[in-house]
């Protein structure tokens, strides 16, 4: 993959005749104490920082039968600190209108109510299909500011393909519905893995951690373990909602444990 930067909130990159954005939304200032161990105790190392400050990605795909698809739409107006999307989108050169398909990871406010501009404008005017898990379609019924976006539903499953060359990959334990999805573009391989890690700094090294609000953390746990391994030893890329920027790199082993190497980019003005 051949990586750019066009600004400290974009990054490009070209694999195939295809192209993958990693757009920021903003971040989340979170309490330590979210980060557990495998006793559900809070980590002792997460506290020095007084607080974490986790990224929120979004990720865009364009090239032959993929053009308009965009993973996770951020949060929106749900926190101050998030919402910031569109401003992300234009510095990319994407407009809006050119979304059709977005696939959502899960219905976490700050995947989720991005549908929305943080001054409640349809984010995406032409959006024909909301690409969700089948055991997640309950939980955006839950959200009653989303009832218009409603008939766009496509309930998937494990193995589904989405896009071209985009299928959905079961990531089960953080929520309801939990999805990843892998993108294959014959050159490179891709894992947006939504929030399958929280805290980089700490949780390659230690994947036994989990986070506060994952609905099942020993699921979570067994996941995390499972896809670290996987993704290491085929040199996928992974791009992740919470990664630090630019937001997509790959993982290598270290000894019993796993390292993250972000994606280096040229810059581009």
């Amino acid at each position: 993959m051949i990586v750019k930067s066009c600004s400290r909130n974009v990054l490009s990159g070209t694999s195939g005749g295809w192209r993958v954005w990693s757009l920021s939304d903003g971040y989340l200032d979170m309490p330590p104490a979210l980060l557990r161990d495998a006793l559900d105790n809070p980590v002792p190392q997460a506290g020095r920082a007084g607080t974490l400050r986790l990224s929120v990605n979004c990720f865009a795909l364009s090239g032959p039968g993929v053009d308009g698809v965009l993973i996770d739409s951020g949060g929106g107006g749900w926190n101050p600190t998030v919402g910031r999307l569109e401003q992300t989108m234009a510095d990319a050169g994407i407009e809006p209108a050119s979304i059709t398909v977005l696939a959502l990871t899960h219905t976490h406010q700050d995947h989720l109510h991005g549908l929305l501009t943080p001054d409640g404008r349809v984010m995406f005017p032409n959006l024909k299909t909301i690409a969700i898990s089948e055991a997640a379609v309950e939980s955006f019924f839950a959200e009653a500011q989303l009832a218009r976006f409603r008939p766009l539903l496509k309930s998937i499953r494990d193995g589904d393909r989405v896009a071209e060359r985009l299928r959905a990959v079961a990531l089960p334990g953080h929520a309801p519905g939990h999805t990843g999805y892998a993108f294959d573009t014959n050159e490179d391989r891709f894992l947006f893995f939504g929030d399958i890690i929280h805290v980089p700094a700490l949780q390659f090294g230690n994947p036994e951690f989990s986070w506060g609000y994952d609905d099942d953390q020993p699921a979570a746990r067994a996941t995390r373990q499972k896809i670290l391994h996987e993704v290491a030893g085929a040199g996928t890329w992974i791009a992740g909602a919470h990664l630090g920027w630019p937001g997509i790199g790959r993982v290598v082993r270290k000894g019993e444990a796993y390292g993250y190497e972000p994606a280096a980019a040229r810059r581009v003005d």
